[in-house]
């Protein structure tokens, strides 16, 4: 781990001959979702900068040019399917088997929907929310417990949550996959308020807007439109254009958003999230302006409520 992720105060506690190793030695990261998009250019960032990556995957044979790249243990390869509880022990315990700690986990591995509410079917629902909440919450746990637990006492660790804008600004046309979003923003926010400061262990939202990633066209599941939303001018449907079309050629470059989330787990005091893209910018602040409007205009509404008090009209 980093000498950034030590406070003053824990620098000063800490034993020399400790803290020096602790500032010499490479960073080691634990990485969900690293066959493609986010998580692969940050397996690549990570090894780039002479630390140490963990790649978690379905199918860990997609990075065998990175390890002839990159041999043991620069990089380790693991199979993971964030749906499977057993795989991500696995993981987690090879991990500790390994290198003996971890520094900084990148929980990212997802996808989505593209289709209406009414017509996604339940079941593709829930296969949804089955990686992209309950997986991540699972990953979420173990790197807590990893940390507190595994990890040398005070020195604690980061967990970056790759979340999205669509986490605070449900988009048309991809419902479930605001939801199961805005579903691990809640839990984060939660888990990180539920955390002892003396743990040393800071958690992360990363709410990237639009990059140009396999997740705008290809990982991703479409669904067939329903028949009461063929109108062209509907949002559902615009935002079904935008990324058979335009998204790829307007959308970020996803190495250098990486790097922006490396710079992100350097920091002394992280926030909570962390909204990045010029796109997501503009969209969560309109979801800000418009939550103050509504509240606002109806805060008179919740005067006179107490049970001894008159309701006023």
């Amino acid at each position: 781990m980093g000498e950034e992720y030590l406070t003053h105060s824990q620098q000063d506690t800490l034993p020399t001959k400790l803290l020096l190793s602790i500032m010499s030695t490479p960073q080691i990261w634990f990485i969900t979702g690293a066959s493609s998009g986010f998580g692969r250019a940050m397996v690549e960032h990570v090894l780039e900068k002479g630390d140490i990556a963990i790649a978690t995957l379905r199918k860990p044979e997609v990075l065998d040019h990175l390890k002839a790249k990159y041999p043991a243990p620069k990089l380790l390869t693991l199979a993971l399917d964030v749906t499977k509880p057993s795989d991500i022990t696995n993981a987690f315990n090879r991990a500790q088997e390994v290198f003996g700690r971890i520094d900084v986990v990148f929980n990212n591995a997802g996808y989505a929907i593209v289709g209406e509410v009414e017509g996604t079917p339940e079941e593709t629902a829930r296969t949804l929310f089955e990686v992209v909440f309950w997986g991540a919450d699972r990953i979420s746990r173990e790197a807590v417990r990893f940390f507190r637990e595994v990890n040398k006492p005070g020195i604690g660790g980061r967990l970056l949550n790759n979340s999205s804008m669509a986490g605070l600004h449900a988009h048309p046309g991809l419902g479930y996959y605001s939801a199961a979003k805005y579903a691990l923003e809640a839990i984060s926010q939660s888990l990180a308020d539920e955390l002892d400061p003396a743990w040393n262990i800071k958690i992360s939202l990363i709410e990237p807007g639009t990059f140009t990633t396999p997740a705008i066209n290809e990982n991703n599941v479409k669904v067939p439109p329903h028949p009461a939303y063929t109108n062209p001018n509907l949002e559902a449907n615009k935002v079904r254009g935008f990324l058979d079309g335009a998204a790829a050629a307007v959308g970020g470059d996803p190495n250098k958003a990486v790097a922006r989330f490396y710079e992100l787990a350097h920091l002394d005091q992280p926030p909570l999230r962390f909204t990045i893209g010029k796109d997501a910018i503009v969209f969560v602040r309109q979801q800000v302006e418009r939550i103050v409007a509504d509240i606002d205009q109806y805060e008179s509404w919740s005067e006179g409520l107490g049970f001894s008090e008159d309701l006023k009209v």
